[in-house]
């Protein structure tokens, strides 16, 4: 064992220790452990108590490595090859030796992630049932609860997706499927978190969302500093820039985690005082003050150690990385304690429709409640900040370079954003998940016509021109990624226009006629992802319909008019099914939140069909119009390019084969003399 894997051991047993010490410390002072047992009541044990949390927190840290891992050999690392070489095989991008390294060890970490996994459904089982492990393990119970228990279900889904990664890393060797298995890791991520206190808490709505970006954010910050440290100690290459790459994500990481974070403990804990007075706030008070030490580790590695990796220190790196990478497995042990610690109960009992919807039943609907009734919805609102602050940054990063960009293509994107705040953060998204109507309002404009002023303000256009190429050549930077992506054959075959019409029109007989939907509204991550579903598939739909940004095929324009007009009566058939139909859809979730200054069920669902309907009319007028005017404007251009070509022949000597109008002219004028010729051959 050489001295750079030596220390590699030493931090890694640092880790676990501060980790197991916070972890034992949280459960102690939160009184998880502690509980007195009730008699007649079930009891799980010692043995669950302490191995529940125990199997959680080697879950959290074990896919922590893996995310680390495979985000190191996807972007930390340059990618080799991806040049122009002699033969397909040299210049195809692959990992390098060090990134496949990475992706082996994520093998490993995956392997561990998926038997913590394991053993963490075993625990929960059994602190469900009030029943020692040992029963669980040997009867039928786990079996039967675990596809009937939401922790259950979540725990196998993880499972299942960590053996997945742990066997494709095994034959993993392009950087396009460690991204892929990447992507697969973080979806693995989310399923366990969600079905916590977050599911259940009276601002389930922002927690869920809060604690899936924290999730998110945590994971590839921890893992991914993790295995930097890990390459300084065996002094390989290419440290200074991982190390730069990694500090630039983790300063964003840093602002997710700290903004989702302070979300979560205000949705459980609205009242400050409760910081102090409750385990609960104790616990969230201590993992804030653990969260500032690593806001100041950042910032002494942006400003000191940086600086010393590019002059080649590489151990003044190791040495602060490891005391760092301690205090977050500490973080990480205190978050698992305050997973396992009950927050306080509400002041106030809730009612029936704030345990479904997350706040009480709205007043009757007007139009300015409609306008003045907010409801903040934390993923849409860090959707649009996301996407404001990338495209308004991109513009002022070309404009500050000297380079133009047409502001119709920046009002027509911030008119989309407006547009998702309007039917999202309003009233709107107070009564949608109460009255049919309005929810087939709010997801007529997020799928017919937001997409359109998103597409019109070609972000892929900007983003191409604003990005710069990678530093490293052959290597794949935000701009090459996003290049690959687009020519990529998953893509060639979603932008074809048959795929694209199908997934745009279909899609909403297989939501709305099936039971997918009521299961979509009593969940609000189904609830998102619906919504989700609805812009993604009225962005790609309008995207292959306007062409404004570069895409695998162009349509003509007689072909996107066909296309529109073929398309938009779908809708038309879609609303006029709604209205003639005799039953409710999802009726048990619009019994559940009926309210009672409303009309009857069936009635505002045929309303809801009468707005689907009638509003195919809004986007269909819109594309037309700028489709006409695209049209318009191309012949425009095509005429003053064959203009400047007759000029370039003109001035070259008049070569007609330089010139299609003067090559099309002299065909003419032969035709011409060929005919004159038979003429005369005839009168003679």
């Amino acid at each position: 064992m050489n001295r750079g894997t030596l220390s590699i051991w030493r931090a890694a047993a640092a880790a676990a220790a501060a980790a197991a010490a916070a972890l034992v410390a949280g459960l102690v002072l939160g009184g998880s452990v502690t509980e007195k047992v009730i008699p007649g009541l079930g009891d799980p044990g010692a043995l669950t108590r302490w191995g529940l949390p125990a199997s959680r927190a080697a879950m959290n840290l074990l896919s922590a490595l893996t995310v680390g891992a495979l985000l190191a050999a996807a972007a930390l690392l340059p990618v080799e090859g991806g040049g122009r070489g002699r033969n397909a095989r040299d210049s195809a991008p692959r990992l390098s030796k060090d990134a496949a390294g990475y992706v082996a060890a994520a093998s490993w970490f995956a392997a561990g992630w998926a038997a913590a996994a394991a053993a963490t459904l075993v625990f929960t089982v059994a602190d469900v049932l009030g029943e020692p492990v040992q029963n669980v393990v040997t009867g039928s119970e786990l079996s039967s609860y675990v596809g009937s228990l939401p922790q259950g279900t979540a725990l196998m889904i993880v499972v299942l997706l960590a053996v997945v990664v742990a066997l494709l890393a095994r034959t993993t060797t392009t950087p396009a499927a460690a991204f892929g298995l990447l992507a697969m890791a973080g979806i693995a991520l989310l399923p366990a978190p969600l079905t916590g206190h977050s599911a259940s808490a009276a601002n389930h709505a922002i927690a869920t969302t809060g604690v899936a970006l924290h999730v998110a954010a945590v994971a590839p910050w921890v893992g991914g500093l993790a295995v930097v440290a890990a390459h300084a100690a065996l002094r390989r290459d290419k440290l200074p820039v991982m190390a730069e790459r990694f500090s630039r994500m983790a300063l964003w990481c840093f602002v997710a985690v700290g903004v989702s974070g302070m979300v979560n403990v205000i949705a459980r804990l609205p009242d400050p005082v409760e910081l102090i007075e409750t385990n609960y706030g104790r616990l969230a008070l201590a993992k804030i003050i653990a969260f500032a030490a690593l806001g100041w580790f950042g910032w002494w590695h942006r400003t000191r150690t940086l600086p010393r990796l590019a002059a080649r220190e590489p151990l003044a790196f190791t040495r602060f990385a490891a005391v760092e990478t301690a205090v977050m497995a500490a973080t990480m042990g205190l978050a698992v304690a305050l997973a396992r610690t009950a927050p306080p109960p509400p002041s106030e009992p809730g009612s029936a429709v704030r345990v479904l919807l997350g706040y009480d039943m709205p007043p009757e609907i007007n139009p300015v409640r409609l306008l003045t009734l907010w409801q903040f919805d934390l993923f849409f609102a860090v959707l649009v900040v996301v996407l404001g602050g990338l495209y308004y940054g991109a513009v002022l990063r070309l404009r500050g370079r000297g380079d133009a960009w047409p502001v119709g293509r920046t009002v027509a994107w911030t008119l989309g954003l407006v547009s998702i705040v309007a039917v999202t953060q309003t009233g709107v998204a107070k009564y949608a998940p109460i009255l049919f109507s309005v929810h087939m309002a709010q997801h007529m404009v997020l799928n017919m016509l937001t997409p359109i002023f998103l597409v019109m303000g070609a972000p892929v256009t900007l983003a191409l021109r604003a990005l710069r190429p990678a530093r490293i050549r052959g290597d794949r930077g935000p701009r090459e990624w996003l290049t690959a992506v687009l020519h990529s054959r998953y893509v060639t075959v979603v932008s074809h226009p048959a795929v694209a019409t199908i997934i745009f029109v279909f899609s909403l007989f297989a939501l709305y006629f099936t039971p997918l939907f009521e299961a979509a509204m009593r969940n609000h991550l189904g609830h998102i992802a619906m919504m989700v579903h609805f812009l993604a598939a009225g962005a790609l739909f309008f995207w292959v319909l306007l062409g404004v940004d570069p895409a695998p095929r162009k349509l003509p324009y007689p072909g996107r008019l066909l296309l529109l007009f073929v398309t938009m009566p779908f809708h038309a058939f879609f609303g006029i099914a709604l209205m003639n139909l005799s039953e409710a859809l999802a009726l048990g979730w619009y019994n559940a939140v009926d309210p009672p200054w409303g009309t009857t069920i069936l009635h505002d669902q045929q309303t809801g069909g009468a707005i689907a309907w009638a509003f195919g009319e809004v986007p269909t007028f819109i594309v037309v119009t700028v489709l006409a005017v695209q049209w318009y404007l191309d012949d425009q251009r095509q005429a003053r390019r064959q203009d400047r070509k007759a000029d370039r022949a003109a001035k070259s000597g008049g070569r007609p084969e330089d010139d299609e109008l003067a090559a099309y002219n002299a065909r003419l004028a032969k035709l011409a003399e060929h005919d004159r010729a038979e003429g005369q051959g005839r009168r003679t």
